[in-house]
C-alpha cells in the first residue's frame, strides 16, 4: 500500500505521463511490472489518473490545479499528437481576435486527421492535417507551460483553409465577407500579420 500512494504521490508532480514513465517509476520503487499495471488499472477505477489516450494519462490531481489553465490545455495539445501547433478557433480566441466559445483545441499536423476525446472536463482535441509545405509560421511560447501556437495570420487561414476546402471558388471579397460571418475582428489583428493572411491567400485566388 505504501508503494502504491508513493508511486502515486510521483505521478502527481508530473504534467503527463506514459505507461512506460510509470513502469519506470515503479521499478524505482521495486515494483514488479505485473503490480505496476494492478496499481495502473486501480488509479484509473478510483479516477486518480485520467487517460488522454492509449498509454498516456495526466493526474486528476495536476489537472484540477490546472483545468483553468489555458497554456495547459495547448500543451497537452502539443503532446497528444507531435508534431503540431495549436490553431484555428483556439488560437484566435488566444489573440482575443474572437469571442467564440471554444469547447475544443484544434492543432494543425502534417500527420493524419485525428480528434480525441478525453475525460478531463471532457475536453476534445481536433487535429486537422495539411500539407507539409504548408505545416509553418507557428512558434514556441514559453511559460509555465511551453506551447506551439501559430502566428494570428496564419491561424485566420488554418480556419479558413479547411472551412472551404482550400479556397475553392473564393474571391478576396468573399472571404473578407465569410471573415465578417464568423465574427472575427480582423481589424485587432497586427497590421503587419494582416498582410501576412493576404499574402497567404492570395496565392489561392
Amino acid at each position: 500500500m505504501k508503494s502504491k500512494n508513493n508511486l502515486l504521490e510521483q505521478l502527481k508532480s508530473l504534467p503527463y505521463f506514459s505507461k512506460d514513465m510509470v513502469r519506470q517509476l515503479g521499478k524505482q520503487l521495486g515494483l514488479e511490472d505485473s503490480t505496476i499495471n494492478t496499481y495502473i488499472s486501480r488509479f484509473l477505477k478510483h479516477k486518480e489518473i485520467i487517460r488522454l489516450k492509449r498509454e498516456l494519462y495526466i493526474s486528476a490531481d495536476f489537472f484540477e490545479k490546472n483545468r483553468n489553465d489555458i497554456s495547459y490545455s495547448f500543451y497537452l495539445a502539443n503532446i497528444l499528437r507531435t508534431p503540431s501547433y495549436v490553431s484555428s478557433w483556439a488560437a484566435l480566441q488566444y489573440y482575443n481576435l474572437t469571442t467564440e466559445a471554444i469547447r475544443s483545441v484544434t492543432s494543425v499536423t502534417p500527420k493524419v486527421t485525428r480528434r480525441y476525446q478525453t475525460k478531463a472536463g471532457n475536453f476534445f482535441f481536433s487535429y486537422q492535417s495539411i500539407k507539409k509545405e504548408l505545416f509553418s509560421d507557428f512558434s514556441l511560447t514559453r511559460g509555465k507551460f511551453d506551447f506551439f501556437i501559430a502566428s494570428p495570420s496564419k491561424a485566420l487561414f488554418d480556419l479558413l483553409y479547411f472551412r472551404t476546402n482550400q479556397f475553392r471558388s473564393l474571391s478576396a471579397k468573399n472571404i473578407k465577407a465569410l471573415i465578417e460571418d464568423l465574427r472575427i475582428d480582423i481589424s485587432e489583428m497586427d497590421k503587419k500579420e494582416q498582410e501576412n493572411f493576404y499574402s497567404m491567400i492570395k496565392k489561392y485566388e
